[in-house]
């Protein structure tokens, strides 16, 4: 069974005009098979997999690799292996059942090796009942929200992630000259990738300092241009496209050059530590001020975007449950009416959820603490959840990126306010405070990544109550998988030895030892990040993207701002609306193929460093034995005077490769 059409609409990235309306890839009338055995089956076997490779990647390298666009990958090429290939809608269930592992595995392992760190007791069912319990609440929460984000916001947010796993689905779908700009964007960017972080032929990061102005101006005020000049950065970027990235890396240039110019200058002054710096100001580096100050700053900015977003989402809110309650009234006649592409779960069973979630979290904490502090968990559980689920939404929409790690910060201090007020400190306040983190951390990432899978399930024509029933097995499996995952790498690793990175987790055991030590909160870094986003908002700023643009370091930013102006290059090069558009749609192929052969490549790299082979093909940095381990040697002669240049060149020549391939499209 074939779709009619082999690639997506001409209005799928534009906003729609009055009165126009999105026909997807598969229209509502046409019933193809979606929710199989073989779909249902490999989707679950994607989230145990992928459950155990995230795990372990992302705890010894320190991130989690998107799982999204390997899954599409693998979906696209199982379904070559049997006699009637797989539908798009099929392969759509795959990837949005598998995804699951990648959100599950970034909820557990910012929070829950730090039980571990501190040595609180902790058993795998725990682990189980935080991840799956914040899981479905990610979910629930997330679905009244989904017409608004979907369908309302068409066009007027990028969704970058969501458009190259889309384009991967689409392509391989469509197959021959269709698949080819992808295909040659993934094949390029993998190349780019291994020869600038494997081979390590010149710096990643360019950092401007071989000139000799720029080098003075980092030494006299800790200002310091960045880009991190890889392809995936700027294959994101021109997904996103020009204004959201202008806005984003506007607020990185005033975390860069202005918040930290201003705490050196102040700060050198001092001789000795100002909280919560370790060490004077004056011995800092940029990027140690960014992490030790101006990142609480981006938090407080994030937290503050959140609250003015949920505000202004109320009303969605409520009409979502307005119409909810009228479908719960009218039985299963509303239900009846609406179309295919636009039918959700019904309200009254994603209420009858939140209900069961909420007793079941209650039981939860009552098993491990009492009465009066399983009341104010699942409080805080359900608050914070139900409020940062816009924020996460809206943050993997606009640059594909989730602050989860910001949000679940939040969610500690405020718990550990909240729980020492109560009388609860400690061993116990930290175990009670960290599960607490557990659940919301898991619920937020969560519903940032099926936000993904609803956009791509919208664009293809994918049924949303097949998606949203069937995530729930995906968060079934990955929550059962991930606390084994995670206790055989205690056991092989140590978290309290430090053999694998886990940064996050490290943080999060920080933070929480010296709160629950009752150590000073730096509120005013927070209230300064907050006031910066309210007057954001007054200017008719959007506040979210400035506030990840100051809580990102700058080098992330900066290749983003450089895809979104290539992106608007595209469009004006031709007086031809149709023509630029069908460029435009080109470059949006090549650069989707630029984030999947980033994210494959980060896989590949990531495997040969932990199997220690990754020694063999460093280059620029030689690595070196030491007392058992391979660590980076004397850099290459060549490397250490030339290789911000030959990253900068490389880095236009892939620019240029962007530009001339799009405007082949005649």
């Amino acid at each position: 069974m074939e779709t009619a059409k082999k690639s997506l609409p001409p209005e799928a990235y534009r906003e729609l005009e009055p009165g126009e309306k999105y026909t997807p890839l598969v229209p509502a009338e046409k019933l193809i098979p979606e929710v199989t055995a073989r779909s249902v089956f490999w989707g679950l076997f994607m989230a145990l997999f992928f459950t155990f490779s995230m795990a372990y990647l992302g705890l010894k390298v320190g991130t989690v690799p998107e799982a999204a666009i390997p899954i599409a990958i693998l979906a696209v090429g199982l379904g070559y292996t049997y006699s009637r290939k797989n539908t798009i809608l099929e392969n759509v269930i795959i990837q949005s059942i598998g995804a699951a592992s990648g959100a599950l595995v970034a909820g557990a392992i910012f929070t829950i090796p730090a039980l571990f760190i501190i040595g609180l007791p902790i058993d795998i069912f725990k682990i189980f009942l935080s991840t799956f319990l914040g899981g479905c609440l990610g979910i629930l929460f997330l679905i009244p929200l989904r017409r608004y984000f979907c369908a309302e916001q068409h066009g007027k947010l990028p969704f970058p992630e969501a458009t190259a796993t889309t384009e991967i689905l689409v392509s391989g779908e469509g197959g021959g000259d269709q698949a080819r700009p992808l295909i040659l964007g993934v094949i390029i960017s993998g190349i780019y990738e291994f020869l600038a972080i494997g081979v390590r032929l010149w710096d990643e990061v360019i950092t401007f300092r071989f000139l000799p102005f720029m080098d003075r101006l980092a030494e006299k005020s800790r200002m310091v241009l960045k880009i991190d000049a890889l392809s995936a950065f700027l294959g994101l970027g021109y997904v996103i496209g020009l204004r959201y990235n202008a806005i984003i890396v506007a607020g990185g240039l005033l975390s860069h050059f202005a918040f930290i110019p201003v705490i050196w200058f102040l700060g050198q002054h001092f001789t000795e530590a100002i909280y919560p710096g370790k060490i004077p100001i004056a011995q800092m580096s940029e990027v140690q001020i960014f992490t030790t100050y101006v990142r609480y700053i981006g938090i407080g900015a994030i937290f503050m975007a959140g609250v003015l977003g949920i505000i202004k989402s109320l009303p969605i809110m409520a009409r979502a449950f307005s119409l909810g309650f009228k479908e719960i009234l009218k039985g299963k006649q509303a239900s009846a009416e609406t179309i295919r592409t636009d039918r959700d779960l019904k309200m009254s069973t994603i209420i009858a959820g939140i209900l069961a979630t909420a007793v079941a979290i209650f039981f939860y904490f009552l098993w491990i603490s009492n009465l009066k502090f399983a009341l104010i968990g699942v409080v805080i559980c359900l608050v914070l959840s139900f409020l940062f689920t816009t924020v996460a939404a809206t943050a993997i929409a606009i640059v594909g990126t989730n602050p989860v790690s910001g949000m679940t910060l939040i969610t500690l201090i405020l718990s550990s306010v909240i729980l020492i007020g109560a009388g609860l400190s400690g061993q116990e306040g930290m175990g009670v405070a960290l599960l607490i983190g557990a659940v919301v951390c898991t619920a937020l990432a969560v519903s940032g990544s099926f936000i993904t899978d609803l956009k791509i399930g919208y664009w293809i024509g994918a049924t949303p109550r097949n998606q949203e029933r069937f995530k729930f097995t995906g968060i079934l499996v990955s929550a059962l998988a991930v606390g084994v995952a995670i206790f055989i790498l205690d056991k092989a690793f140590s978290f309290q030895s430090g053999a694998l990175a886990a940064p996050q987790a490290n943080l999060m055991a920080a933070v929480i030892r010296s709160l629950m030590s009752k150590e000073p909160v730096t509120w005013l870094l927070y209230g300064i990040g907050a006031s910066i986003a309210l007057v954001a908002e007054l200017c008719k700023i959007p506040p979210l993207p400035l506030a990840l643009g100051m809580y990102l370091p700058l080098e992330l930013t900066t290749p983003l701002l450089v895809g979104g102006f290539l992106s608007h290059l595209v469009k004006k090069s031709s007086q031809d609306k149709e023509l630029a558009e069908k460029r435009h749609n080109r470059g949006m192929l090549i650069s989707s193929g630029f984030i999947a052969g980033g994210a494959l490549m980060g896989i590949v790299l990531a495997v040969l460093k932990l199997a220690k082979l990754d020694h063999y093909v460093s280059l620029g940095i030689p690595m070196v034995l030491e007392n058992g381990k391979w660590v980076d040697g004397t850099p290459a002669g060549w490397f250490s005077q030339y290789g911000e240049i030959i990253s900068l060149v490389a880095f236009i020549l892939l620019v240029g490769f962007v530009y001339w391939q799009s405007k082949k499209e005649k």
